[in-house]
C-alpha cells in the first residue's frame, strides 16, 4: 500500500498558521480607478482630502423668508413686524440679485442660497404675506435655520481615509463632493474549483452516490464577503493531469483554493499536483483540528494555494482560518474583530485529546443567560454552518466539557441577533410547515432538532418557546401529558402514525403484524435494521417493540425519519421506524405500529408572548389544520 508520509507531521493550529504567513505579504495586491457607481463595497487606496466645501454656500434649511434677525426681535403672535420683499423668490439653484437690507425679507427655500445682507430664515408657518410685504409672527436669533459654507465639509479635509470600506453613506459622500472616480483597492482574484469524480455541479442530474457540489459554492461567496473576486474553474475529475492543468490555470490569480483529496485516500491526488510546487511549495498537510486535520497549506510565487477537506464544514472552519484572513489582507480589509459572548453548554461535551476543536453552537435565551447547544450533525453537513450562531473552541487537552461549564462563544456574524420564537425538540414535517409560515408572517424563527427528551429538558430550564415532542409514559401509554411539570404548558399538537418502513415486496414485513415482522427480522441474521437516536420518541417506541432485542444494525442511531427512510431505500438497512409521512415520500412499505402525539411543551412563563400566541393561533387555524392533514397527519382535540 503506498505510503502517506505526508501526513507524518500533523502540526498545531497556530504554527500551521506560522507557516503559512511567513512566505506571503499581508497588503493590498495594488489599486485601480473606478468610477462611483461601481464603489459599493469596494476598499479606498488612498485618502479622500474634500476638494470644495459642502454646502459651498450659505444655505437655507427651510422654507421661508431670508431676514436680519435684528428686524424679527420681539415679533409675537399679537405684535407681528411687517417686512418689505425684495421682488425676488430664492429657488434651490438660483443666485441671488437683490441683497436683503433692513426692513426687507426674500422668499426662499429649502436649499436656496442666502443673499447678501441676510442672516437668518423665519420659517414660512410663522408668516403671511399681504401686498408686498410679509408679517412675522416669531422672532428668529442669527444664524437660525441656516447652514453657512463648510460646516458640513471643508475644503482640504480629510473625510475618508484609505482602507475604508464604502457603503452606501460613503458613496453619498463621495457623490456629495462630485467624485466621478476614485482610487480603490484591487480586488484579489481567488481561483476556485472543487475535485472528485463524485461532485456534480448543481443542475445536473444526480446519480447514485454522487453528491453536488456545495463547497465551491460557499467559497466563492465567501471570497466576495471578503472583498475578494471568485473565479471558478468548475468541478475536476480525479485525475491528475486535470488536477494539474487546473492548477495551473489558477494560479494565475492571486489565490488558489480547492477541496477535496487531502485526506489518507487511494493516490491522494491533490496532494501529490500541489507538492510539485517550488518556492517553497507546501508548509503544511495536517493540522491538529477538528474539524479541517487534512487541511493542506502551500505558498509558491507569494500566493497561497489550499486545499480545503472535502467535507463542507471542515472546508468552510479551514477556510475562514487561514484563508480568509489573507484575502482581506489582499483587499486592503483590516483583520476582522472577533466578537464572543458567555454562555453556558446544556448538555456534556465529549472532545478528542491532542486536537483543537471548533464546536459550532447554536445560542439560545435562557434564565440563567445564554444556552450553547451544540450542532451536532457532523463535519459531512451543509447545514450546519448556517444554522449556527457561533462556535466555541475546546483545547487540545480537555476531553470532556460538563453540562452546564461556562464557554465563550464566536460569533460567525457581526452581532447577535435574537429570534422572535424559539423552537426546540423533535423534527417533524409539519413543524417545518407551521415555521415556514411564521417566518412569511414577518417573524424571526429559530428551529433546533434535539430529539423530545432534549426538547423537554430545555422547556423545563426555560431555553425555548416551544418544544416538539412525542415522548410515551411506559406506565399508562399516554404521550406527553404525564411528563408535564407544574412549571409547563402542553399546546395540543397533532397524531402521526409511527410504523416499520421497509422496501416494498419484502415478505418479512409485507402483510405482517408489527410484532411478526419484528420477530421475522430478528430471527434472520442478515437482515439490518437502522436505528434512531436515544432520547427520541422514536426510539423509545422501537426498544419498546423490541423487548430488549438488539438486533443487526441496532447501534446505527440516525436523528431523524428521513435518515431512516433514506437507509432503507438506498439499501443500507432493511427495516426502521418512522412516520408514514416520510414513508410515503420515500415510496417505502409501511406497517402501522402505534399513533403518537406530536404536540408542544411551553413554559408557562413565556405563553403569553405574543409570538408564542401567534404559533398556537396559526396551530388552530383551518387553514393549517387542513396542511397538516394533507402532509397525513391526525387532527384532533385529544391532548
Amino acid at each position: 500500500m503506498k505510503s502517506q508520509s505526508q501526513f507524518l507531521h500533523v502540526v498545531t493550529r497556530d504554527e500551521a498558521e506560522r507557516r503559512f504567513r511567513e512566505h506571503l505579504t499581508l497588503a493590498p495586491l495594488g489599486s485601480e480607478t473606478i468610477a462611483l457607481h461601481a464603489a459599493l463595497a469596494r476598499v479606498l487606496a488612498e485618502d479622500v482630502v474634500a476638494p470644495i466645501d459642502v454646502p459651498g454656500f450659505d444655505r437655507s434649511n427651510v422654507d421661508g423668508f431670508a431676514v436680519q434677525a435684528a428686524d424679527t426681535w420681539g415679533a409675537q403672535e399679537e405684535h407681528v413686524h411687517l417686512l418689505a420683499l425684495t421682488g425676488e423668490t430664492l429657488a434651490p439653484g438660483t443666485v441671488p440679485r437683490h441683497a436683503v437690507a433692513r426692513g426687507h425679507a426674500t422668499p426662499i427655500a429649502t436649499g436656496g442660497m442666502l443673499p447678501r445682507g441676510a442672516d437668518a430664515v423665519v420659517m414660512v408657518e410663522h408668516t403671511d404675506t399681504e401686498d408686498g410685504t410679509v408679517q412675522i409672527r416669531r422672532a428668529a436669533t442669527a444664524g437660525e435655520n441656516v447652514s453657512y459654507a463648510g460646516t458640513d465639509i471643508a475644503r482640504g479635509e480629510t473625510v475618508l481615509r484609505a482602507g475604508q470600506p464604502l457603503s452606501s453613506r460613503e458613496i453619498g459622500v463621495l457623490a456629495a463632493l462630485g467624485l466621478a472616480e476614485l482610487r480603490v483597492h484591487r480586488k484579489p482574484r481567488v481561483a476556485i474549483f472543487s475535485t472528485g469524480n463524485e461532485i456534480v455541479a448543481p443542475g445536473a442530474p444526480l446519480p447514485a452516490g454522487a453528491v453536488y457540489d456545495s463547497n465551491a459554492a460557499i467559497i466563492a461567496a465567501a471570497v466576495e464577503e471578503l472583498g475578494g473576486a471568485p473565479v471558478r474553474l468548475g468541478v475536476v475529475p480525479d485525475d491528475e493531469a486535470a488536477l494539474s492543468a487546473a492548477l495551473q490555470q489558477g494560479l494565475a490569480c492571486d489565490a488558489v483554493v480547492f477541496s477535496g483529496g487531502t485526506s489518507k485516500g487511494e493516490g491522494d491526488l491533490s496532494y501529490r499536483v500541489v507538492a510539485a510546487l517550488q518556492d517553497p511549495g507546501v508548509v503544511a498537510h495536517g493540522v491538529a483540528l477538528k474539524p479541517g486535520k487534512p487541511v493542506c497549506l502551500a505558498v509558491t510565487q507569494g500566493k497561497p494555494v489550499v486545499i480545503l477537506p472535502g467535507f463542507p464544514t471542515s472546508a468552510v472552519f479551514t477556510f475562514h482560518e487561514f484563508l480568509a484572513p489573507v484575502i482581506r489582507a489582499f483587499a486592503g480589509l483590516p483583520p476582522q474583530q472577533r466578537e464572543h459572548v458567555a454562555a453556558a453548554l446544556p448538555m456534556r461535551v465529549n472532545s478528542e485529546r491532542g486536537r483543537t476543536e471548533y464546536l459550532l453552537v447554536g445560542l439560545v435565551p435562557s434564565d440563567q443567560g445564554l444556552a450553547a447547544y451544540p450542532m451536532g450533525k457532523g463535519s459531512g453537513s451543509v447545514t450546519t454552518f448556517s444554522g449556527a450562531d457561533g462556535f466555541i473552541t475546546i483545547g487540545q487537552h480537555t476531553e470532556i466539557l460538563d453540562a452546564g461549564a461556562p464557554v465563550q462563544v464566536q460569533l460567525l456574524g457581526h452581532g447577535l441577533s435574537a429570534p422572535d420564537l424559539i423552537l426546540i425538540g423533535s423534527h417533524c414535517v409539519g413543524l417545518d410547515w407551521l415555521a415556514g409560515e411564521l417566518v412569511r408572517q414577518g417573524l424571526r424563527v429559530k428551529t433546533m432538532s434535539v430529539g423530545s427528551t432534549g426538547g423537554l429538558m430545555a422547556a423545563k430550564r426555560g431555553e425555548c418557546d416551544l418544544a416538539g415532542i412525542h415522548l410515551m409514559d411506559p406506565a399508562t401509554g399516554v404521550y406527553n401529558r404525564p411528563l408535564l411539570t407544574p412549571a409547563l404548558a402542553l399546546v395540543p399538537g397533532y397524531g402521526r402514525m409511527q410504523g416499520i418502513v421497509y422496501r416494498p415486496g419484502d415478505a418479512r414485513f409485507e402483510g405482517r403484524e408489527p410484532a411478526a415482522a419484528v420477530a421475522a427480522a430478528t430471527a434472520e441474521p442478515g437482515c439490518t435494521m437502522v436505528n434512531r437516536n436515544a432520547g427520541s420518541g422514536t426510539r423509545i417506541l422501537i426498544d419498546r417493540l423490541l423487548g430488549g432485542a438488539q438486533p443487526a444494525g441496532y447501534g446505527v442511531q440516525t436523528k431523524s425519519h428521513n435518515a431512516v427512510a433514506v437507509a432503507v431505500a438506498q439499501q443500507r438497512a432493511d427495516w426502521g421506524m418512522a412516520i408514514d409521512t416520510v414513508a410515503r415520500q420515500y415510496g417505502l412499505g409501511f406497517t402501522p405500529v402505534q399513533e403518537e402525539r406530536y404536540d408542544f411543551v411551553v413554559p408557562k412563563a413565556r405563553l403569553e408572548r405574543a409570538p408564542v400566541q401567534a404559533f398556537v393561533t396559526l396551530l388552530q387555524s383551518a387553514a393549517a389544520q387542513d396542511a397538516l392533514r394533507r402532509l397525513g397527519f391526525r387532527i384532533d382535540p385529544a391532548g
